[in-house]
């Protein structure tokens, strides 16, 4: 990008009054140069079959242009019109509880033939007639899509086809899934049963698997559209989105590969949607950022976040102007907010815009300048910037899908109050790397190839992961021999990547790693440990680790009958460590955990003490930036390096305040 973007979701379609002009000098007076528009009106772009109104489209683009606001346009392909529904019900997704209802929106089959056929046809009556337009910057196909639980007959063949493709022949199927159990093997394809009536898990987390690569290809199928009639200087992107179990941006998310989406991606994008007030810690925005950033190892896009959002998001002061570096600080390259006003009636009317529903220059419109003017500043200095980190999480869309259907009987979580889920852990992991200033990569393991160069990262993460093929689980090993630090959680190289147990000692090829195994797990209870973290309590989950005889013991379980058992370890494999934790535990047991590993590792925790959260970046020139920002309601006094500010150009070499929200953006001389 050549500047950064600061930018709304813009509806001309859903305004009460005429309000076009007037909001264009609004958001000039707020700084934004950018909106987003199209991406949800497809029955006001096509409000009857074959026939097109631009208007809303032209009258937006032409003014935004005369005002030097640069668009993207949507594709309008996620909210169907009625009339569409009425000619062809079929569309709508047929789910494990029966066929959607029309609507809401994201409900349909998106491999039906007739969406697919008018979806096609309005993306290319749109792109076509908006492309040469000099207010387009870019375009986002689609949003936040996903697989809308589609499972009916049509996707029950296409899987069918799938696993001919993949297994070959039927005793190929019965062994990799174990379909002798219950009576549930098959010797002819075409008595493949429904998978929605499965009791076996690997058999319905092979159908997951299955349906998010029909996301992936049908962004793929989009963007190839659109890029029959963009333009060089134009880019594609998307909005991926996160779990949302725990309202708001929770973790990896299980209906889409993230990895495989960014391949027909120009510039990665994303929502990202976190909690404010007091509940305002950045990690939701630095983990997603960082996962975003790392699928190509670039600048992303956050396309959107809340401005003001839910009634328990609305920000206190000063917060809207931090959360906006935030992203920055994870390397984001446009933020821009959903939406620039709030809607007056449907779905969403409480989900606030940067006007509230009076259009009013409120508190958070003011401070919004204040972003905007800022972001003017900095922006010679923060595009392309890119991270050095030498921490990485290993995450896996496989084995949280597997966890999913195996978690219940283990006492793991989902839809168990107080029990885990696999983002509980990679929650658990990252939040103790953030807590100590380290910068973090994600490697999305199902795209890893077997042998994959890893070296790059002095240490790498492992939570829970599940299940893993042996080429994964041997790049993992070879890592470790070759000098690298891992740390793997409890429930991780159990099952191979059919979710099949596997048969000897866990964790399996990595017990060399970790040097440990276990052959029983159980629920603690009243068990806390004795050692490195003494008097900490393990909760949910345990393993009874049996140590080899060189593994160091960092602790044990303090229990009248559990005691003879390792619970966290530390082993060496070649030149690398492997530092394993066999329960889980409170955030302090991490942190302490992280701390052992990092210094194994030989990086550096320079700003771990600091007191606020510390973010690193380079910038094309390689000048050192750093994000000092303050997630607090108290001023915080802090140690800076010899740096200058980049937005009052005042010069630091120790002791700087910060106050309540506050942040600094310097450049280390």
């Amino acid at each position: 990008m050549k500047k950064l973007y600061y930018g709304v979701a813009y509806y001309d379609e859903y305004m009460p009054c005429e309000r076009l002009d007037k909001d264009i000098e609004m958001m000039k007076e707020a700084g934004i140069n950018l909106v987003r528009i199209a991406e949800s009106t497809w029955s006001t772009l096509e409000p009857r079959p074959g026939v097109f109104d631009y208007s809303h489209i032209d009258r937006v683009l032409d003014k935004m242009h005369e005002a030097g606001i640069d668009v993207i346009v949507g594709t309008p392909t996620y909210a169907i019109p009625s009339w569409l529904y009425k000619m062809h019900p079929e569309i709508m997704a047929d789910t494990k509880t029966g066929r959607r209802p029309y609507g809401a929106r994201q409900i349909m089959d998106i491999t039906s033939p007739a969406y697919l056929f008018y979806g096609e046809r309005v993306i290319r009556k749109l792109i076509n007639h908006v492309a040469q337009h000099p207010a387009v910057v870019g375009y986002q196909i689609d949003n936040e899509t996903k697989y809308y639980g589609t499972a009916g007959e049509n996707v029950q063949r296409m899987f069918v086809r799938y696993l001919r493709d993949k297994f070959g022949t039927t005793d190929a199927l019965n062994a990799a899934f174990g379909f002798d159990y219950w009576s549930n093997r098959v010797d002819a394809w075409e008595d493949v049963p429904d998978v929605r009536g499965t009791i076996n898990g690997s058999f319905a987390a092979e159908f997951e698997k299955f349906q998010r690569s029909l996301v992936t290809q049908f962004l793929a199928w989009q963007a190839a559209i659109v890029r029959e009639y963009a333009r060089e200087d134009q880019f594609i992107t998307h909005n991926l989105d996160f779990d949302f179990s725990r309202g708001c941006s929770s973790g990896v998310q299980p209906d889409v590969d993230h990895d495989q989406v960014a391949k027909c991606l120009d510039i990665a994008g994303c929502d990202i949607y976190h909690p404010t007030q007091m509940h305002l810690t950045g990690i939701e925005i630095a983990q997603f950022g960082d996962q975003i950033r790392s699928l190509k190892q670039a600048p992303y896009l956050v396309l959107e976040t809340e401005a003001q959002g839910f009634p328990a998001w609305t920000p206190f002061p000063g917060q809207l102007r931090l959360q906006a570096m935030s992203h920055l600080a994870s390397g984001a390259e446009m933020v821009e907010y959903w939406h620039w006003h709030s809607i007056h009636n449907a779905g969403e009317t409480y989900w606030k815009g940067l006007l509230s529903h009076d259009f009013k220059p409120s508190a958070v419109y003011q401070e919004a300048k204040t972003v905007g003017a800022e972001f003017q500043k900095l922006s010679p200095v923060l595009t392309g910037l890119h991270k050095e980190n030498k921490a990485a999480v290993l995450i896996s869309n496989i084995a949280l899908t597997s966890l999913k259907y195996f978690n219940i009987p283990m006492g793991m979580g989902f839809g168990r109050p107080g029990l885990l889920s696999y983002n509980d852990v990679v929650r658990w992991m990252y939040e103790a790397l953030f807590k100590l200033n380290i910068g973090v990569d994600f490697i999305y393991a199902d795209s890893l190839p077997e042998g994959a160069d890893l070296s790059r990262y002095q240490l790498i993460a492992v939570p829970a992961l599940y299940a893993a093929g042996e080429g994964l689980l041997k790049t993992l090993l070879k890592y470790e021999e070759q000098g690298g630090v891992l740390v793997g959680s409890f429930k991780t190289a159990f099952a191979d990547e059919n979710i099949k147990v596997y048969h000897d000692e866990a964790p399996h090829i990595l017990s060399k790693a970790f040097g440990v195994s276990y052959s029983q797990f159980t629920n603690p209870e009243g068990v806390t440990l004795a050692g490195f973290a003494d008097g900490a309590e393990a909760d949910t989950f345990m393993e009874l680790l049996i140590p080899e005889a060189e593994t160091e013991v960092l602790a044990r379980y303090q229990h009248p009958y559990w005691k003879e058992y390792a619970a966290v370890t530390c082993a060496h494999f070649g030149k690398g460590s492997g530092y394993y934790i066999g329960c889980h535990a409170g955030e302090s047991v991490m942190v302490r955990l992280m701390e052992k590993a990092l210094e194994s590792a030989g990086i550096g925790t320079e700003f771990a003490d600091a007191g606020v959260t510390v973010r690193e970046s380079r910038n094309d020139k390689g000048e050192q930036i750093l994000f000092f920002l303050n997630y607090s309601p108290e001023e915080k006094t802090v140690t800076f390096p010899r740096s200058v500010d980049l937005l009052t150009g005042e010069e630091y070499d120790g002791a700087v305040t910060l106050s309540d929200w506050g942040y600094r953006i310097v450049k280390r001389r």
